[in-house]
């Protein structure tokens, strides 16, 4: 299994892992969803017996010599209801009670007669909201007389419906911390084997690198023709320019000023002689204003020969490679367009993910470390800009300008 598989099996398992969560979280809501329900038909029901006591209470009033079973029992029912509040009111909205409501201003006595201006237009306004909800009761007392009970749901009732999503928002938010502090604790150890392995590679090149060069000035000596000690010369260079690129990995390396039109230009020097003679270079470079950047020149060569091999790779060895380099603003931008065979929308970020590579062989960090000596180590940023299958792909470039430069 290559990278590339290894990181898709990955994204496989997140995917799954916030699915699962879902229908986790899914299932709690609709479970709390039920028992508030069938709190709110209990409140229901405790209300249409609230207004039986309540209709049973005038009958006895209406009729002084009708006596009802108990009550004290009907007393008990009607002062028993301690957390919903409650409007009782008759045919013409007059407020006849009223229980556990949070007036505005204190009151000594349960008599609506009694009670504040203010007190009285906060239940007037309580009641007509309540009139629009489905929390009402007729009361009908005889042939003649209506009366009407109003309800809220009561606090435990609300403070429930409430809880599962603030649980849920909880939940979410505990998620999300844990994703994150997953991913830079993932990102600091894979930032510490890349180091790791960048030095460990640096390391073991030094040795061979040394032993080349003193063979090349030994066949100096012997006489091999000057062309072909030239040629080892030039890439024994080249390999110790590689092990200086792995050393710099993991530490903030030394910039200095260059100006964008020429290091782009030396960046490409080596490639140029390199590439497949059915693949075309050519250069736009920004004649009216060369700006001045701060680089690294041996990452910054890394970047651009990295994006134009990706490049002739994804040309199968023809076809052509633009490079342009342009100012704008406080920011000096370098395009890579090829004539490849570009990349799906869907994976214009993914690409620069480790282990990210459509070929059989490679390992997938190219551009992962592209990504971080433009990012990291330079602070500028590198992006898809375009593709379309077929047709090719235009990476971009932004590196912060030196200011008047």
């Amino acid at each position: 299994m290559n990278l590339r598989n290894i990181y898709d099996s990955r994204r496989i398992w997140k995917i799954g892992l916030i699915t699962v969560s879902l229908l986790l979280m899914g299932m709690f809501l609709l479970i709390s969803n039920h028992l508030v329900k069938d709190l709110a038909k209990q409140e229901r029901e405790r209300m249409e017996i609230w207004a039986d006591a309540t209709k049973e209470l005038a009958s006895m009033s209406s009729e002084p010599g009708a006596m009802p079973t108990d009550v004290d029992f009907v007393f008990r029912i009607i002062e028993g209801n301690h957390n919903i509040p409650v409007l009782l009111v008759d045919d013409h909205d007059n407020i006849l009670q009223y229980r556990n409501f949070r007036l505005p201003e204190k009151v000594d006595s349960l008599n609506p007669m009694q009670l504040s201006a203010r007190n009285k237009h906060y239940l007037q306004g309580k009641l007509q909201r309540l009139k629009h909800s489905p929390n009402k009761i007729v009361i009908n007392i005889d042939k003649s007389t209506r009366q009407y009970l109003y309800y809220e749901d009561s606090t435990v009732l609300r403070r429930l419906a409430y809880y599962p999503y603030i649980q849920l928002a909880v939940l979410l938010l505990f998620l999300g911390v844990a994703y994150f502090a997953l991913i830079s604790v993932k990102k600091a150890e894979q930032n510490k084997v890349w180091v790791g392995l960048s030095k460990e590679t640096a390391h073991q090149l030094g040795t061979p690198i040394s032993s080349l060069m003193a063979w090349t000035e030994l066949l100096d000596t012997m006489g091999v023709d000057k062309s072909i000690v030239a040629d080892m010369n030039k890439d024994v260079q080249r390999l110790s320019k590689i092990a200086d690129r792995f050393s710099k990995i993991g530490s903030m390396p030394e910039k200095e000023l260059e100006f964008i039109n020429e290091a782009v230009v030396s960046s490409l020097e080596y490639m140029r002689s390199r590439i497949p003679k059915r693949v075309s270079l050519d250069l736009h470079l920004d004649q009216a204003r060369n700006c001045g950047v701060m680089l690294s020149p041996p990452l910054f060569e890394w970047v651009m020969e990295n994006l134009t091999k990706n490049a002739v790779d994804a040309m199968s060895g023809q076809g052509s490679i633009d490079i342009t380099v342009d100012t704008r603003g406080d920011q000096a931008v370098i395009l890579v367009k090829d004539t490849g065979k570009g990349i799906p929308r869907k994976n214009f970020k993914t690409v620069f993910n480790p282990g990210y590579t459509t070929k059989k062989r490679g390992w997938g960090l190219g551009l992962t470390l592209v990504k971080r000596i433009v990012e990291e180590y330079h602070g500028g940023r590198i992006y898809v800009k375009d593709s379309e299958l077929g047709k090719g792909t235009t990476f971009c470039i932004t590196l912060p300008r030196v200011a008047d430069s």
